[in-house]
């Protein structure tokens, strides 16, 4: 391990005139010293031997600092120096297609990162004057979300849901989408979207669970524009409290820099247990549930500094996608309510729906995006426009059809054509849809396309017809990308291929 003294040459070659302190005690990753009187909060503090503290408790008399790692090596009587550095994190594109922790030292055993550049692990958000609303879709390639759900660059929205819902596997989609979405924007000569470097961050999930992440993301081609801060469970608990704020920085100097970047955060629930952990062991006093009163505090300085910036400074933005993990359902307990309260949107998953085999397991009820159609494009949003509408009819008429009642001709069609945009909103994990295809899947199910198949080959006609396209009307897919909206041309090509494909099948 380099030693801290060392770092702050590289990055800050001026020296600070540093203060001395002495260890009372130390246990449990805390060391509490006396001394360092014009310390600041959030300060490294090195012990010596490559040993990093925080300074986060600054009573009168003593100064509680959390140790990062090799807590067990500190004696009491050991002299302690101050650096007069807040805590900062390696950034730029050095980092991408890197496995760091949250100091920004790799794991990954691809040797150092070269890089001078460095952002403070926590900084304030950006002021409301320089912000500008969202207005650019972030496509997550999951046909069910950029339908009902649309999220914008610069939001910041929720995944929740109990464990095993799928909610890992949503982010993932969306930063294996993003990749894809960069890679042929490199290719097109004439292609203007700009590309999103993806930042994932791991709090106190196994080794094993980060490892197949990353390979996933190696085999999509996702590494080379994502970097991923991983803290695991077996790293301390300021490590993990840490990791979501390096990744912030990391995804900062991507929008600093007038480009766009997405944060995800997996996830926030394990990040407030840590810092709980944390604040007993610095005496701080417990509030509900035994978190400490700044809980709130904790994740809103977080969350606010994802935005979309204005064009006059930079127009870069970070979009964040935080996940918490609820325990049977219950979206009412205090970390949930907190988040939510915070965030921009949810998007719910249901353990039934999971279950049942509805893959992304979305709640269309309670799920929601505060941002809405503003994140859509003009062909999304006409093709999508009466989906969630349509949804939530078909899920209150299913229940009233239980009761085994006659239904009239109205319903009967209204629960079939449910039916069917349920199964079009099954998704395999890994396999993002282009939005020129999401665009041709829900036109075709606005015309009733589907309603003749039957409801268990909706998706096999759904592979084969989106086949069928891309091979016979690969020009009308790149219309559509271009125009970005349903020209009378766009939608007379797609009613000549809908009737092609019927004459044939």
């Amino acid at each position: 391990m380099a030693d801290i003294e060392a770092t702050i040459a590289q990055f800050h070659p001026e020296a600070h005139s540093e203060q001395t302190g002495r260890v009372m005690e130390v246990g449990d990753g805390v060391a509490r010293i006396e001394g360092l009187r014009n310390v600041r909060l959030n300060e490294m503090i090195n012990f010596g031997n490559g040993i990093i503290g925080l300074a986060l408790n600054l009573e009168e008399n003593s100064v509680g600092v959390v140790v990062l790692s090799g807590a067990e090596t500190i004696r009491e009587g050991q002299i302690v120096r101050s650096t007069g550095r807040l805590l900062e994190i390696p950034c730029g594109h050095a980092m991408l297609g890197r496995v760091v922790d949250p100091l920004g030292r790799p794991l990954d055993g691809k040797g150092p990162i070269e890089t001078t550049e460095v952002n403070p692990v926590e900084r304030p958000a950006p002021g409301i004057i320089g912000r500008q609303s969202v207005f650019s879709p972030l496509q997550t390639g999951i046909l069910a979300i950029d339908a009902v759900i649309p999220i914008g660059r610069g939001q910041r929205e929720l995944i929740i849901g109990d464990r095993a819902t799928g909610k890992t596997t949503i982010a993932i989609d969306t930063i294996i989408n993003q990749s894809r979405i960069n890679r042929e924007a490199e290719i097109a000569v004439d292609n203007q979207t700009h590309p999103v470097y993806s930042v994932y961050v791991a709090i106190g999930q196994r080794q094993s669970s980060v490892a197949q992440v990353v390979r996933a993301l190696e085999m999509n081609g996702a590494m080379k524009y994502t970097v991923v801060v991983a803290a695991t469970a077996s790293d301390s608990a300021a490590m993990q409290y840490l990791a979501p704020f390096s990744g912030t920085a990391v995804g900062e100097w991507f929008m600093d820099h007038g480009m766009d970047a997405l944060a995800v955060y997996d996830d926030l629930s394990k990040h407030a247990v840590a810092y709980r952990q944390m604040s007993l062991v610095l005496r701080r006093p417990s509030g509900r549930e035994a978190y400490p009163g700044d809980i709130f505090y904790l994740h809103s300085r977080l969350l606010e500094r994802s935005t979309c910036m204005s064009k006059g400074c930079g127009g870069g933005t970070l979009t964040s996608l935080p996940i918490i993990e609820t325990q049977n359902g219950d979206v009412s307990a205090y970390i949930p309510t907190n988040v939510i309260s915070i965030t921009d949107g949810q998007i719910y998953l249901e353990s039934d729906l999971f279950h049942q085999g509805i893959r992304p397991a979305m709640s269309v009820g309670i799920s929601v995006s505060r941002v809405g159609s503003a994140a859509q494009t003009k062909a999304m949003k006409e093709v999508a426009g009466k989906v969630k509408l349509e949804l939530a009819q078909y899920y209150e008429m299913k229940e009233f059809a239980q009761f085994g009642s006659d239904l009239d001709s109205k319903t009967v069609a209204l629960i079939e054509h449910g039916k069917r945009i349920t199964e079009l909103f099954k998704q395999v994990q890994y396999n993002p849809f282009p939005v020129e295809e999401e665009v041709v899947q829900l036109w075709a199910a606005q015309q009733g396309f589907f309603n003749n198949v039957p409801v268990a080959k909706t998706r096999e006609v759904r592979t084969k017809f989106l086949e069928f396209v891309r091979i016979r009307r690969k020009a009308l897919l790149q219309l559509i990308v271009q125009e970005k909206k349903l020209t009378p041309e766009i939608k007379a090509a797609l009613e000549e291929v809908t009737a092609e494909y019927q004459s044939m099948a």
